[in-house]
């Protein structure tokens, strides 16, 4: 019997009726037509499916859509903003960090999650957050590289966004500031 699935994928609302052992990733790919969540083992040990549910890495290929009833999910698509991509997306490429690039959007947003949770993370807490998501055709130092720039880029990126900083003024300096205006001291 179906049941309803209230599901906000990339900042957009959707609904459906579908079958209780409907996956995640079948929603995505299948019902949504978003190609970039791949499918790869369908026993969750590759991580390429990974997508984010609430600020959380899961793999889609491993929960049933059912069970983010009512939650928001960001894919790969949903990263880049217009024809700007990710701070993420633009180190993988600027670090040659893939190769045949089946397994990179799991690894982008398995990164995102990470980085979203730990902004300036050292090479051993990479290696440690990104274990288990396979690649096949590239060096994972080249993918460790890629996250450690795309947490460089994400830290000025916030530093940007930030208003500029209040000058206090020193007493010196305002004792010269009275001088030049010559209006003497208040």
């Amino acid at each position: 019997m179906k049941q309803e699935l209230n599901i906000t994928v990339n900042g957009e609302s959707y609904n459906f009726f579908i079958e209780p052992k409907t996956l995640l990733v079948q929603i995505i790919r299948e019902m949504l037509g978003l190609k970039g969540t791949h499918q790869a083992c369908d026993s969750s040990s590759c991580a390429a499916c990974t997508v984010i549910v609430e600020g959380k890495a899961v793999k889609s290929c491993s929960i049933l859509a059912l069970q983010v009833n009512g939650k928001s999910v960001t894919t790969i698509e949903g990263l880049a903003e217009g024809t700007t991509l990710h701070p993420i997306q633009q180190a993988f490429i600027d670090n040659w960090a893939f190769q045949c690039g089946f397994c990179t959007s799991g690894q982008i947003m398995g990164a995102k999650a990470f980085l979203d949770e730990n902004p300036d993370p050292t090479r051993e807490e990479i290696q440690a957050a990104m274990d288990g998501h396979l690649c096949r055709c590239t060096g994972y130092n080249m993918i460790n590289e890629a996250i450690r720039d795309a947490a460089k880029r994400l830290k000025s990126r916030e530093v940007a966004k930030q208003p500029p900083a209040q000058k206090k003024t020193l007493p010196s300096q305002k004792w010269a500031q009275t001088a030049k205006s010559g209006k003497g001291a208040a």
